[in-house]
């Protein structure tokens, strides 16, 4: 595994909106390995691997959740409201840094130390002596992202952000593999996921795909105390998605890949989600509808500074797209 590349992807600043550093490490990666590649006015990369076959759209987000200053208090201190989904009690003490570079600690008002506090009772302390000094580093209306590490052990994989940049190396450690490609390849690195799925939207109209598939990650049930909302486990396997709150994914595509999986030897299981949403959602909608589903690594703690996924889900999810980009889909029927 290319763990060079996935640190970089997972370092590589792109909060919602302002994916201009990690769209660019994307075009350097991809543009070796594809016949054409795009950009359009969101700002979704589009990368065309030619083949014989029908349309088939694959879209993994480059978007990462993140904070906006709203605003800058007399002691320097920064409020902030969310871009994407933020859990207060989960990024209280998070470091955070800024994309010109400047860095800083989310914290609580005093009197909500008790962790029982809402988004509004957070700051960002950047070390300013008062809001002139605050203002020469940042200024209202930037964005943040997590400043967190890139950790390995023997199994997994612990960073800020695997969500969704472990799709986006999936999807480029397979287009470097593809070889004989039986469908009309389109991957697509989509925008602004994080804050309504905007960039697949206007990806799949583009592209009007005959099948979409959506590489992301999915939250696991595996965790002491789980709520259940899940049905994977972290190191069983690609999770090939049945449905989600965004979408139910096209009964003969789901039989489809696990069929693909099983004449490759992939390690596969099911993905129900009974919460959250990917691309999938906006590609099936697309002009007359398109044949949908997913293809997700399981992935623990989402939305944290800090995120794990197995090393092994996600060579399998590697080797399930590729295997899928060198295979006849012929799921006429729903």
């Amino acid at each position: 595994m290319n763990l060079t590349l996935l640190q970089s992807l997972t370092a590589a600043f792109g909060v919602s909106g302002c994916e201009e550093d990690i769209r660019t490490l994307i075009l350097q990666e991809v543009a070796p390995y594809a016949d054409e590649v795009t950009v359009d006015a969101l700002g979704n990369v589009i990368a065309h691997k030619q083949g014989s076959g029908p349309k088939l759209m694959f879209s993994a987000h480059i978007d990462s959740i993140g904070l906006m200053v709203t605003h800058i208090d007399e002691k320097g201190y920064l409020r902030f409201c969310q871009v994407g989904g933020l859990e207060p009690a989960a990024i209280y003490q998070a470091p955070v840094r800024f994309q010109n570079g400047v860095c800083g600690v989310i914290s609580v008002n005093e009197d909500k130390s008790d962790k029982q506090f809402k988004l509004t009772d957070l700051f960002v302390d950047i070390g300013a002596k008062d809001r002139a000094d605050a203002e020469t580093m940042v200024k209202v209306g930037d964005v943040a992202a997590y400043g967190g590490s890139f950790l390995t052990n023997r199994s997994q994989i612990i960073s800020s952000y695997l969500d969704n940049r472990a799709g986006c190396f999936v999807l480029l450690e397979a287009l470097k593999q593809v070889e004989r490609p039986q469908n009309d390849l389109y991957f697509v690195f989509s925008v602004q996921e994080e804050v309504g799925c905007r960039g697949a939207r206007t990806a799949a109209w583009s592209v009007h795909p005959e099948y979409g598939i959506a590489v992301d990650v999915t939250c696991p049930d595996d965790v002491p105390g789980a709520a259940h909302v899940g049905s994977t486990a972290i190191g069983k396997g690609a999770a090939v998605k049945v449905m989600d709150r965004s979408v139910i994914c096209t009964p003969s595509l789901v039989k489809r890949l696990h069929e693909i999986a099983g004449a490759n030897q992939i390690a596969v299981q099911d993905d129900i989600l009974t919460c959250g949403g990917t691309d999938a959602g906006q590609m099936q909608v697309s002009h007359s509808g398109v044949k949908t589903g997913g293809i997700s690594i399981p992935c623990r703690y989402t939305h944290a500074p800090a995120e794990a996924a197995a090393r092994e889900d996600i060579e399998a999810c590697i080797a399930l797209v590729r295997a899928v980009c060198e295979s006849e889909l012929n799921t006429h029927e729903f």
